[in-house]
């Protein structure tokens, strides 16, 4: 079993930059892939990056992709989505998760993301 927390949500400014964490326990997360997706009311789950096992492949949805800096840190059992300059249209809940097969996939950001373990979500919200 993975526990996954996450925090670092909050209300920003457009522009802005937020930091959000992942925080793994219950298991050897360095044996997960993790990934973030974020959920819109009304709207389906959208991937929007995932980092490896290792920390050494990285990759993004195209709508974050040079604003939204994925990074793990295995000794800290942490993964970290870094954003900056943040649009209203980013405003979701926010959830770290294990994709299915332990592995990032295309998958993950052409359909609705799959997984085994996510944690409890936290709201980003972009508004002046």
């Amino acid at each position: 079993q993975l526990q996954l927390v996450e925090s670092g949500g909050g209300l920003v400014q457009p522009g802005g930059s937020l930091r959000l964490s992942c925080a793994a326990s219950g298991s050897t997360a360095d044996d997960y892939a993790i990934g973030w997706f974020r959920q819109a009311p009304g709207k389906e789950r959208e991937g929007v990056s995932c980092i490896s096992r290792s920390g050494g492949n990285l990759n993004y949805a195209d709508s974050v992709k040079g604003r939204f800096t994925i990074s793990r840190d295995n000794a800290k059992n942490t993964v970290y989505l870094q954003m900056i300059s943040l649009r209203p249209e980013d405003t979701a809940v926010y959830y770290c998760a294990a994709p299915r097969f332990r592995v990032c996939r295309s998958s993950w950001y052409t359909r609705a993301p799959e997984y085994d373990y996510r944690g409890q979500g936290t709201q980003v919200t972009v508004s002046s």
